[in-house]
Formats: C-alpha cells, sequence, structure tokens
C-alpha cells in the first residue's frame, strides 16, 4: 500500500511538472488571428468580427485581431502593402490558426503567401466562389458568402410594374462580381450602374425610377459614411419603385431587405478554428455556405413611394423602420 501511495504521488508531481513547464498543450495556449480586409465601422466587417468574437469568448484562445483598410484605400499598391503588413504580423504573433474575412484577404494575402502552407486558415465572406484564388486547399477551408438575391427578387416583384431590375453600386471589384454572378448563379440580368461618387450615385438612383421596374442596392462600400442622413432622405424622397437590398446596415436606402447575416460567418469561422485547434484538418471541413437570412422592411419609404406593404409581408419582418 505504501508503494501505490508514493507511486501515485511521483505520478501527480510529474504531472504538475509538465503542465508547468508547458510539455502538455493548452487551449490557453492556443492563438487565433483574425484578419480582416476592411476597416473597424464599415457594418459588414464589423459583423463578421462580432460572429468571431462571440464564438472566441467562450473558449481559453487568444484572438488578435488586425485589419487591412483595403475599402477606404483602394489602390493595388496599398493592398499589396496592406498584405504584406499582414504577413508579417502572422510572422511576429505566430498563431496557430488564421481567420480571414473577404475577398482582399483571399486575393493579395492567402493566394501568393499562405496556399499548401502549414499554418490552417479559414475564410469567410467571399463573394460567390473562392477557385479563383485556388481556394480551397490543404490548408484552407471556409464559407462562401452568396447573396439571397432570388428571395430578394421574389419580394419586389410582388410591387413592381414589371421585371426590369437595376443594379446600383460603388465601383467596387466585389460589386462587379456580383452582378456576374446574379447571371451564372441564378440567371438573373440586370442592368447595373457602378458610381464613382455620391454624386454619380444619386443621378443613378433618379434615372432608374424611370428606366427599371425594381431597383437592387448594394453596399455604399462605406464610401458616404459622412453624408448618411443626406442620402437616407434623398432616397426616401424620390423612391417611386419598389427597392431592395441584401445587407442589413443598407436597410436605411430600401423598401425590402432580405439580409445576409455577417455575423453567420464570422461564427462558422470561429467554430472552424477551434475545430482545427482541436486536431481536425482543414480539409476535412467542408467549405460551407451562409444560409441565414432576415427580412427588413422600411416603411417610411413604403410611405413615400405610396407602396402598401402587405400584412403577411410585415408579420414575417425581424424589423420595420418606422
Amino acid at each position: 500500500m505504501q508503494m501505490y501511495v508514493l507511486t501515485k504521488r511521483v505520478c501527480l508531481l510529474l504531472i504538475f511538472a509538465a503542465l508547468c513547464s508547458g510539455s502538455f498543450a493548452r487551449a490557453a495556449e492556443k492563438k487565433i488571428l483574425y484578419i480582416g480586409s476592411y476597416h473597424q465601422g464599415y457594418d459588414w466587417s464589423d459583423g463578421i468580427t462580432a460572429g468571431v468574437v462571440s464564438v472566441l469568448k467562450h473558449s481559453d484562445a487568444e484572438l488578435k485581431i488586425h485589419r487591412m483598410d483595403t475599402k477606404r484605400h483602394r489602390s493595388e499598391s496599398f493592398k499589396k502593402q496592406a498584405a504584406l503588413k499582414a504577413k508579417n504580423i502572422i510572422t511576429a504573433y505566430q498563431p496557430d490558426v488564421v481567420i480571414a474575412s473577404d475577398d482582399n484577404t483571399a486575393k493579395y494575402l492567402i493566394k501568393p503567401y499562405f496556399r499548401n502552407c502549414s499554418l490552417p486558415f479559414v475564410f469567410c465572406g467571399i463573394n460567390w466562389d473562392a477557385s479563383v484564388y485556388g481556394l480551397p486547399c490543404t490548408n484552407v477551408t471556409g464559407m462562401i458568402e452568396v447573396a439571397p438575391v432570388p428571395q430578394l427578387i421574389d419580394y419586389l416583384q410582388r410591387y413592381a410594374r414589371g421585371g426590369r431590375i437595376g443594379f446600383l453600386a460603388p465601383s467596387l471589384l466585389s460589386a462587379q462580381k456580383e452582378v456576374d454572378q446574379y447571371r451564372q448563379t441564378f440567371g438573373i440580368d440586370v442592368q447595373p450602374v457602378f458610381a464613382k461618387d455620391l454624386q454619380s450615385w444619386k443621378q443613378a438612383f433618379l434615372d432608374f425610377q424611370d428606366e427599371v421596374d425594381m431597383l437592387i442596392i448594394d453596399s455604399n462600400g462605406g464610401l458616404y459614411q459622412e453624408h448618411q442622413e443626406d442620402l437616407i432622405a434623398f432616397v426616401e424622397k424620390h423612391s417611386r419603385i419598389p427597392s431592395g437590398t441584401i445587407l442589413d446596415f443598407m436597410a436605411p436606402y430600401a423598401l425590402i431587405t432580405f439580409a445576409k447575416v455577417a455575423e453567420e460567418q464570422g461564427a462558422w469561422a470561429a467554430e472552424a478554428a477551434m475545430r482545427i485547434l482541436r486536431g481536425v484538418s482543414p480539409q476535412d471541413i467542408p467549405v460551407s455556405r451562409n444560409r441565414d437570412g432576415s427580412l427588413i422592411v422600411n416603411a417610411r419609404i413604403a410611405q413615400a413611394s405610396s407602396i402598401e406593404i402587405s400584412y403577411s409581408v410585415l408579420k414575417s419582418a425581424t424589423r420595420i423602420i418606422e
């Protein structure tokens, strides 16, 4: 009995020493780096970040956040330098997993520097198709961002006089990609205008009231934040046809919103990162697509454009802007 007790004590001491010396891996020692393509204050990015944080706050993993700020700074040289800076942060921080959101992290960071390396990556927010960046690959998995356009159009057609569809967006690569995918994925043709500034956005909005039967409004790209109140008042004053968006933060500019949920992207990516920390290979985590949607009705625009929203739609809405 004495020998048993002594042996047990020795084992406990050895385990304690191993834990103190770091020989046993602990979740608290694991590090996750989240790199966003855009900037803090851009609603879509903030939503993804919130999704990441909502999952990881319940874990013992350490989280570091870095933003490349390539929405406000759109030149090729800036994007490449921002990616190089992110690469250097990865080298210095030495994370166990990297979460990377939206297209520019894939295009300028993962594709040129980290495809098929030993460091695991989880992407999210890549629009429609990640294969253009050579993803997924041995060390990369993620969630594709697909627009719920058919559902949105179904709502808009209830109040439209015909089937012509306009598309209004800033002049951004992601917006042009969106239009291409409407056609390729859903067979939906739209008449696009990619506005270069606030004034051209306003003019296109006015022109669309006579040229199409319904209007899809894409992200403002974070470019008009300082003119938000002016732009909302402008839209409310001049809306005559049903308008819609798939982005919840653009709901003040549109009659109907059937929104992608940014938090879904971030939460899925964080959960995938935690699975990787527990030993699952990125290759064994299939690429996913967003599924959640949120219906928002803008009663202010409905009243301004003399459109009567049906009770069934109002009842289904998760939010009504009054």
